[in-house]
């Protein structure tokens, strides 16, 4: 099978992204996505997506982990699946397509940044001084002092491979909040099974742990190895959210052809 492929990336979480309108690559298999992904023998990627048509929507995303298996919401997947849409000559002052987790919205501002609308989040739970959440995709966020020394791998793959979580997995984020409404967030990312430069849900997770207004709006800057990004938010009670969003860069890097 000959593959056209589009390689983006939002805050360095990149992903493969294949043109599926016309089904062409419905066909791929478990196998050839985690080759794809691969970095040293494939193309290299966090995760790949097929954008679909849908029904009532301007398209439905699709998303695969590295490891070939069919996941949950990717956040910044989402970002950058928009500015796709918008590459191939989609352009829309606001976007609605289909996810894992059900309906988004989005729009493209002009300095390019995209901003992608969360599902609401109803319930944070609290674990062992810790706190798990489901953002699309399911989180542990652990809040740590000196982040960026933290061992992420290690300690995320304990977690994720626990009793508890290994059946299903978990991703896992370690944060350290910084001064007023800024934390810096570190990813351990099933089914890539390794840290990440950002992940999107896991960014919107550790925000709504680490809201600075009990109710009312949040507006928090995340920072990531590979980027910035920002999470705003209603906050209507103790542990439900609204008006979400996710909001950051979201770039091309370059398209290709290959044969699996």
């Amino acid at each position: 099978m000959k593959i056209h492929f589009y390689k983006y990336q939002g805050t360095g979480n990149d992903f493969v992204i294949l043109d599926n309108r016309n089904w062409s690559y419905s066909a791929l298999d478990m196998e050839k996505v985690k080759f794809l992904c691969d970095r040293r023998f494939g193309i290299g990627a966090d995760g790949l997506m097929l954008l679909n048509p849908a029904t009532g929507y301007d398209f439905e995303m699709k998303y695969y982990n590295a490891d070939g298996r069919e996941s949950s919401l990717c956040g910044n997947g989402g970002r950058c699946m928009v500015k796709f849409a918008h590459h191939l000559g989609m352009i829309k002052s606001r976007y609605s397509f289909l996810a894992a987790d059900g309906p988004h919205e989005a729009e493209i501002e002009d300095d390019g940044t995209v901003n992608l609308k969360m599902q609401d989040v109803k319930e944070i739970k609290e674990y062992r001084s810790d706190f798990i959440l489901d953002t699309g995709s399911p989180h542990y966020v652990k809040i740590v002092s000196d982040v960026m020394d933290y061992d992420v791998f290690h300690r995320g793959m304990d977690i994720r491979y626990s009793a508890e979580f290994a059946k299903e997995g978990i991703n896992v984020n370690f944060v350290e909040p910084k001064k007023g409404d800024e934390i810096i967030v570190r990813t351990y990312e099933r089914g890539v099974e390794d840290e990440t430069f950002s992940c999107g849900t896991g960014v919107t997770a550790s925000a709504l742990v680490c809201h600075h207004n009990d109710v009312g709006y949040n507006d928090v800057t995340v920072v990531t190895k590979g980027g910035r990004l920002v999470v705003k938010y209603d906050r209507i009670n103790d542990g439900m959210f609204q008006n979400i969003w996710l909001c950051g860069p979201a770039e091309r890097v370059y398209e290709g052809d290959i044969t699996v």
